[in-house]
């Protein structure tokens, strides 16, 4: 855990508690009193200094005394964090909760139903995802933070993709323009795939069990439109849809590097980096160390949209967010700083402090510079976050109850279906496997 503590101005604890436990939120007041924050410790250097930085502008103006303290996601630790405050119902005031984790502690949150409907108001409305993930029985569970949130679509190598596939990702994404992507569907994905792996340059796409595997395989489920559960939680696993996209994966599959079926989230990083593969699917972050560590191979990367299926054109979205505990003592200062934080201007220097990496969910925000910019090659992640609605934005196992999407996800279902099937079993007994899995779900 990296630890970082500001202080400001001080009141007296008891006199703070009385004036602002007896506020409602109203913009512009002064909140006054303590607070303190439980934020993500971000991958890129230097990143936490502009949260920082906007936290004391805000503490400064509304006097009050702030603490933070930049929590590691590596081993979990945020989450075994989340898990101990909220039993303890003590800790910090406001923390960052990963994508599910507002489902998963609805009861221990205060709502936020007064400033998401400014906010809104404000800046227009927000990808349906985070709608799907932060609201619970008509409330607001959090805020959307631009911190953390990220797109988890292709990034290729211009060279390699030109060389052995034939596909021109640059001009196919051209930066400042809007997609010319209409042959860039799944077939054509699976032919580059095998043009590659034949070339000695597979795709790195890995089909073990941690985050970045299974939301490759939702988006690509979902692209068949191959629902487990369906919104109103009755499983659809023995869907002719499902069958589909179990028919594709395997197809993709044997193009992949031998050993994808235990591949974690830092392995395709590494095997981009290394220069060994065409394309990954990932965030900006292994763009952002290949600039540092492999500045040649950063030259050839560029981002852009996933490829459209039967159903479509899904994007893997994972959105972070800000909540505030409902034993939070300071409540009115924490939503007068969540609005601060959720400004335009807010938004854009966190964008820029990540290089691109963050991204903001409300639709508004996706025209900010930095991804225009940030290089080399200029223009790389001008299509990262989706600045023309070219594709669908969702989180694998949607659209079933986020109760049980989150157990298919965290339990990377999908992922497992296509390595049994992979693996030889048929397809039937695959099918009824993950049927019973699901079924277990709904019993607990």
């Amino acid at each position: 855990m990296l630890k970082s503590r500001m202080t400001r101005r001080r009141f007296l604890a008891t006199t703070a508690a009385a004036t602002t436990m007896a506020m409602p939120y109203v913009r512009g007041a002064h909140a006054a009193g303590k607070l303190s924050m439980g934020f993500w410790d971000h991958w890129v250097p230097g990143a936490n200094n502009t949260t920082t930085a906007l936290v004391n502008e805000w503490a400064e103006k509304e006097k009050v005394e702030v603490s933070i303290d930049y929590i590691t996601s590596v081993g979990n630790k945020n989450l075994l964090t989340i898990a101990a405050e909220a039993q303890a119902k003590s800790g910090h005031d406001i923390f960052a909760f990963p994508t599910w984790e507002p489902q998963a502690h609805a009861k221990s949150l205060e709502p936020v139903d007064d400033i998401m409907a400014e906010l809104l108001k404000q800046n227009g409305p927000v990808n349906p995802t985070v709608d799907y993930l932060a609201r619970a029985d008509g409330r607001w569970l959090a805020v959307p933070a631009t911190v953390g949130s990220q797109i988890k679509g292709p990034c290729s190598r211009i060279d390699l993709m030109k060389k052995h596939a034939g596909i021109d990702v640059v001009a196919m994404y051209p930066a400042g323009s809007p997609p010319k992507a209409e042959a860039w569907t799944l077939d054509a994905m699976l032919k580059a795939a095998e043009a590659c792996q034949k070339a000695g340059c597979p795709f790195g796409i890995g089909l073990g069990t941690t985050e970045d595997n299974t939301d490759t395989s939702g988006a690509i489920f979902q692209s068949f439109g191959a629902n487990l559960v369906d919104d109103k939680g009755n499983i659809s696993v023995k869907s002719d849809a499902v069958r589909q996209a179990l028919d594709y994966y395997k197809k993709l599959a044997q193009f992949l590097p031998p050993d994808a079926p235990a591949w974690d989230n830092t392995s395709n990083n590494k095997w981009l980096i290394a220069g060994k593969g065409a394309l990954i699917m990932n965030p900006p972050s292994s763009w952002a160390v290949a600039k540092r560590d492999a500045p040649q191979i950063a030259e050839q990367l560029w981002t852009h949209g996933m490829p459209a299926g039967p159903n479509g054109r899904y994007a893997p979205f994972l959105p972070y967010f800000w909540g505030i505990w409902n034993f939070s003592k300071n409540k009115p200062a924490a939503k007068s700083l969540l609005v601060r934080l959720s400004q335009r201007a807010s938004a854009e220097k966190m964008v820029a402090a990540s290089a691109g990496y963050d991204l903001p969910s409300f639709v508004s925000f996706t025209d900010f510079k930095t991804w225009a910019e940030e290089g080399p090659p200029k223009g790389t992640l001008y299509h990262y976050p989706n600045p023309h609605n070219h594709q669908i934005l969702s989180v694998g196992a949607a659209p079933a109850p986020p109760r049980i999407a989150h157990q298919i996800y965290t339990q990377a279902i999908q992922t497992k279906m296509v390595v049994r099937f992979k693996q030889g079993e048929p397809m039937e007994k695959t099918l009824a496997w993950a049927e019973s899995e699901i079924e277990g779900f709904m019993r607990t």
